[in-house]
């Protein structure tokens, strides 16, 4: 095989390939997944930071009560992007979500970049959320009258709570899936019912004085040396902005970190026992329900609490302990712990079946990529997987990165809404169980949302992501591109388009 022709960083791999790769015993998954399992998943991993502290903290700083906009924006741009997955996902069961639709459609390179991307989202996503797991599992603690030990919790230089966190739940993503989601829905089930709570026990407290305005008037955001936490767009434009029609775009790519996760559940498509129809519901499903909740809860808090008097850090608890219901502030905690166990454990699968994806091409090494007959798990990357994602959550002083997993996110979503109609065209034979209505106007609306939520994150978030893009490029020109399965000629879908 002679590498170098630029055509060859775009070769694709078939559909049929893709299936074929499936089927192979030291390569296979277990299809044990129903719809509800899916969607479940999907709640699973969405209800989680961005409800329990994202919400009060964007409505305080960036767009008050028009948060519930900014959570509407945010929703019609996943929505947009959940149909791209659900037609692609249908079509092609396989592990590796965007990863694998791409590499059918755009090409080796693309589909790297979007694997890439999805890594980024999932392990530093799990990683930011173990952090905040940590902090509530203290809180809780405390409340109950149990002091966790100073120097080694939250804020430290080595964070226990999350490091055991993430050593639990790799454990039991090793075990097996079935068994992980049997958890996850026990926990899922908990948080609803919180969740559900925090909005029925909200609405007696609501002063809808409140909310007026519900669009608080733009105020200019000024200080030297703030270049970097400047929105890529605003800078561009003009002065920078919070609150107003711009706060409420700004607020949209923040909150847009509340519903990572619909896209985790194609990660599972190979496990699903009816992934045609079952892959759909799971994925669109999951994303009605959370959109519903997150708006519910955008209302109750910002009704309960003047937008300017909100606190930041734990939002939906100190707005009952503002109405002197202390014990229901200790519920809204016990629910918080529960809730970010599963985001943290299904953004754990999420990038173990991406990585299993990317080694199984051989774009990552092979030998990682077997699975274990007695788990059915790919039981190597899972212990990799594990021990990243608990260094980095028990070591690292994250801040504001979960901006980082916005960005991947977003650009994952794009080249997954421009693929839909590629796909149509070059493979019109194919069996679409579900298709994305009006295409590609709706294809490429979706792509064209994600874009510009995009250029709504900060230089510095954008900055941080061209670092991370550089050294994927590394990798993949280093190993991947030489070791490629389909480059090396193993696939009969290796051929060029």
């Amino acid at each position: 095989m002679v590498y170098g022709s630029l055509m060859d960083l775009f070769r694709t791999k078939s559909i049929e390939q893709s299936l074929s790769d499936t089927e192979e015993p030291e390569f296979k998954l277990k299809r044990t997944l129903t719809a509800l399992d899916l969607t479940v998943f999907g709640v699973g991993v969405i209800i989680g930071a961005g409800i329990f502290t994202l919400t009060g903290a964007v409505a305080q700083a960036n767009a008050g009560p028009g948060v519930v906009f900014s959570f509407v924006l945010a929703a019609v741009c996943c929505g947009l992007a959940a149909l791209c997955y659900a037609e692609f996902a249908s079509t092609v069961p396989v592990s590796g979500s965007a990863y694998t639709f791409s590499y059918a459609t755009l090409g080796e390179l693309i589909a790297w970049i979007i694997g890439w991307d999805l890594l980024l989202e999932m392990m530093l996503g799990a990683s930011v959320v173990a952090q905040g797991w940590a902090s509530y599992f203290e809180t809780f603690l405390d409340q109950i009258g149990i002091t966790w030990p100073s120097g080694i919790g939250y804020g430290d230089t080595f964070n226990l709570p999350a490091f055991l966190l993430v050593v639990i739940l790799t454990a039991l993503v090793a075990y097996g899936i079935k068994e992980s989601l049997r958890v996850n829905l026990v926990l899922v089930g908990l948080k609803v019912f919180i969740v559900l709570f925090v909005i029925i026990a909200g609405i007696q407290f609501i002063d809808t004085d409140n909310y007026k305005p519900f669009v608080p008037p733009a105020e200019s955001v000024e200080g030297g040396g703030e270049t970097l936490h400047t929105p890529l767009l605003q800078l561009i434009t003009g002065s920078p902005q919070a609150y107003g029609v711009m706060g409420i775009i700004f607020a949209a790519s923040l909150v847009f970190f509340a519903y990572i996760g619909f896209d985790v559940v194609a990660t599972t498509a190979e496990e699903a026992a009816n992934p045609q129809k079952d892959l759909p519901r799971g994925i669109i499903g999951s994303l009605v329900i959370c959109t519903i909740l997150y708006v519910a809860v955008a209302l109750v808090i910002t009704g309960m609490v003047k937008y300017s008097e909100i606190d930041p850090a734990a939002a939906l608890a100190n707005a009952f302990v503002a109405q002197g219901r202390d014990g229901y502030a200790t519920l809204i905690s016990a629910g918080a712990v529960a809730g970010l166990t599963t985001v943290v454990m299904t953004l754990i699968i999420g990038a173990i079946r991406v990585t299993f994806a990317m080694c199984r091409d051989n774009l990552l090494p092979r030998s990682f990529a077997h699975v274990t007959p007695s788990t059915g798990t790919p039981l190597r990357i899972t212990i990799a997987i594990g021990v990243l994602v608990a260094l980095v959550a028990s070591l690292t002083p994250i801040g504001k990165l979960e901006e980082m997993v916005n960005i991947g996110t977003l650009t994952a979503f794009a080249l997954v809404s421009l693929a839909v109609p590629i796909l149509r065209k070059r493979r019109p034979d194919l069996k679409r169980s579900f298709q994305v209505p009006f295409s590609p106007v709706l294809p490429w609306l979706s792509a064209a949302i994600c874009v510009f939520l995009m250029l709504n994150l900060t230089v510095e978030t954008w900055l941080r992501f061209l670092v991370w893009m550089a050294l994927g490029f590394a990798i993949y020109f280093f190993y991947g591109y030489k070791n490629s399965r389909v480059g090396r000629g193993v696939a009969e879908a290796g051929q060029r388009v």
